[in-house]
């Protein structure tokens, strides 16, 4: 079905922004980019799929049966994304939140053309119907010009919710978890503006200063996610499941002195290890719906990973797949991810859907890709910019995790170091 053609590539951090930079002419894009960072788990430094041969672009509406049909009939790389709205298809809830950006709930596309990099050696995957094209675009990528970085007008970037009405909200929301109705809940709230970008200068941008383990440029048309996200949702390899939920937040400093007393601060906070123990608590369970008995288990509880924005606290649980379940259903029985919503889940998903002003769409949902063997890898969309250029709605949404620890201006001050990257960016000049 697919012809698979090898090469070394000398400089690959040039290429890989000549790569994306040739892929601007599809009207289908995702492109993930490790930007080198160390990490256990991990297949490619860089994949760019482009083209779409088939897809699928839905609602929420038996969103995830309609995936595992398209996913096992295709039977091939496919990608895409999960919107964080799919949750109304497991569970009966609903988004009636001002949606600004209008993307479809669920899209995935079998990609024409699949480029895959680890250390200097490209694989390059077409299929079979354009195979002949192999060599000539392989030219054209290495003949490819980075495009400079254009100056842009400073961007008014508004905010959803002003900073009294935030600290009411998260006011609220604390006397959810003292009557005992959440233990714990992500809130999140959106940062807006109605201009024209160019996405792929922005996302230069974010990643230049960012560079995460899991950036993502996704294109479905008008539809564009520029993404920094430091964060993996759900990786499949064989039977073996990979979790790496992030809480618990840092600020980063210049001085080293203070840098390591900001990341041994944060290994040591009540608050932010109480919210990651709470969350590792939730992704066992969402585990063990799909694991083989007594396979569910906690790698790594609370580890500090650095990042060039900020410190992150990380735990990593892992479970083995009974084999009565299809990969569409361990990602089912566990999205949305607990990072992103928080517990008991449904409960606080109710909440976060009364107290946000924003539906959050993509926002919290996750990108990734299902390889021909039914193996998968998604992230967490977060520290990311969304874009629509047909009406020309620019939009990123930043969040923290609200405990019965919480003190509101520390939460709404942590909200602002996250937004500090997106803001930079959409106001470069």
């Amino acid at each position: 079905m697919r012809t698979s053609i090898h090469k070394e590539i000398s400089d690959t951090s040039l290429f890989k922004s000549q790569l994306l930079t040739w892929a601007q002419q599809f009207r289908e894009v995702v492109f993930l980019d490790s930007n080198d960072y160390p990490q256990k788990y991990s297949n490619y430094d860089c994949i760019l799929a482009v083209d779409a041969f088939t897809s699928i672009n839905t609602d929420y509406h038996n969103g995830f049966e309609d995936l595992k049909q398209y996913q096992q009939t295709t039977k091939d790389w496919i990608f895409g994304y999960l919107s964080y709205d799919l949750k109304n298809d497991t569970e009966d809830l609903n988004s009636s939140n001002f949606d600004g950006l209008q993307f479809p709930d669920l899209f995935f596309f079998q990609p024409k053309k699949l480029f895959l990099l680890k250390n200097n050696k490209l694989e390059i995957q077409y299929l079979n119907m354009c195979d002949d094209e192999v060599e000539e675009d392989f030219e054209l990528i290495l003949e490819t010009d980075i495009p400079t970085i254009r100056n842009s007008n400073p961007i008014e970037i508004q905010q959803r919710i002003s900073k009294d009405f935030y600290l009411e909200k998260v006011t609220k929301m604390l006397e959810y978890i003292n009557k005992g109705d959440i233990y714990e809940a992500n809130f999140c709230m959106e940062f807006y503006a109605e201009t024209d970008i160019n996405p792929l200068d922005k996302y230069f941008l974010l990643n230049d200063i960012s560079k995460p383990p899991f950036a993502t440029f996704l294109k479905n048309n008008n539809h564009y996610l520029l993404s920094a996200t430091p964060e993996r949702y759900l990786k499949k390899e064989g039977n073996k499941i990979i979790s790496q939920p992030i809480k618990g937040t840092s600020k980063r400093y210049l001085d080293n002195n203070e840098d390591e007393i900001s990341k041994n601060n944060l290994a040591s906070d009540p608050k932010e290890r109480s919210e990651n123990i709470m969350i590792t608590d939730l992704v066992r369970n969402d585990l063990s719906r799909t694991a083989k008995i007594g396979s569910v288990e906690v790698e790594e509880l609370c580890g500090i990973y650095s990042f060039l924005q900020v410190h992150q606290m990380i735990s990593t649980i892992t479970s083995i797949v009974d084999d009565q379940y299809s990969a569409l259903d361990v990602i089912k029985n566990s999205f949305p991810m607990g990072s992103m919503t928080g517990a008991p889940k449904i409960s606080a998903m109710n909440i976060i859907e009364e107290l946000e002003e924003t539906k959050r769409g993509l926002y919290s949902g996750s990108v990734g890709y299902f390889t021909p063997n039914s193996d998968f890898d998604f992230n967490v969309v977060i520290r990311s910019i969304l874009y629509n250029s047909t009406n020309n709605y620019v939009s990123f949404s930043v969040g923290s995790a609200i405990t019965a620890l919480s003190i509101p201006e520390s939460e709404y001050d942590e909200c602002l170091l996250k937004a500090n990257a997106m803001i930079k960016v959409l106001n470069c000049n």
